[in-house]
């Protein structure tokens, strides 16, 4: 596919495709992994108040969200969001010993949202992985009644821009600049894999013999530099990206010469 690539596109393909295998197979338990580890949580604040246990149930909420964006981004269906959300709210509707506890939610169905999830790899140089969920909490304990209602929008945004100088004959020195948002605010990736585009169409990894370099500056922007032979004016990239959550995001964009 020529304008978005496949996440698993290697050279290696049999050992490749092995470990994303294995990867998927993490990441299938990854959000129910997070119901357990929250529900730890649970436990240990039911003896206290009210609130603790609301937030408790809000910090899981969260989790059961970025798992299931983790999920999802990374080739899971979009039902995974709605399938572990339920287990979640049927969990936490168990949970409080001192009184009722009820988790009410609703997936987000505004445009772009389809089932609470907005997944956009684009040409133009922007890249979107996001999951969206609205909660109503009903607690009615013997220190009282509390409904609450929150959202949670957990959102990966990729950002690509990407310029080249000519040099020796078709030789082009090309820097592609990478910024990250997590929820808005600048992020930093766990991995970060750039291809670019050569005569054939073929989607390429840079490497040492491209004089690859790649910099992080701390701040959720980051830069990579290679070195290809391309007779086209027309310079084509793509930076796929995992963040420190394992969400997972991509985006093509056209290099600019100067």
């Amino acid at each position: 596919m020529d304008t978005v690539i496949e996440m698993r596109e290697r050279k290696n393909s049999g050992q490749l495709l092995l470990i994303a295998a294995l990867i998927m197979a993490f990441l299938l338990l990854s959000a129910e992994l997070y119901i357990i580890e929250v529900g730890k949580i649970i436990g240990e604040v039911e003896s206290n108040s009210m609130n603790d246990f609301v937030l408790a149930v809000e910090l899981g909420s969260r989790h059961v969200i970025v798992g299931s964006l983790a999920n999802v981004s990374n080739g899971g269906s979009n039902s995974v969001l709605e399938w572990n959300i339920q287990n979640w709210s049927s969990f936490i509707d168990k949970q409080y010993q001192f009184g009722k506890s009820i988790l009410d939610y609703t997936l987000e169905e505004t445009t772009p949202y389809s089932s609470g999830i907005w997944i956009d790899w684009g040409t133009d140089g922007i890249g979107v992985s996001s999951a969206y969920a609205n909660f109503t909490y009903k607690l009615l304990g013997r220190e009282g009644n509390l409904n609450q209602s929150y959202f949670i929008n957990i959102t990966h945004t990729l950002f690509v821009e990407s310029t080249y100088q000519v040099g020796v004959g078709d030789e082009k020195q090309v820097n592609v600049t990478i910024n990250l948002l997590n929820e808005g605010k600048p992020a930093l990736a766990k991995q970060i894999t750039i291809y670019y585009k050569d005569q054939l169409n073929n989607w390429l990894i840079p490497d040492e013999t491209n004089n690859y370099t790649i910099s992080d500056y701390g701040n959720g922007t980051y830069l990579a530099s290679f070195v290809v032979s391309i007779p086209s004016p027309n310079v084509e990239v793509s930076a796929h990206v995992f963040d420190q959550r394992e969400i997972y995001v991509q985006a093509n964009a056209t290099s600019i010469q100067i």
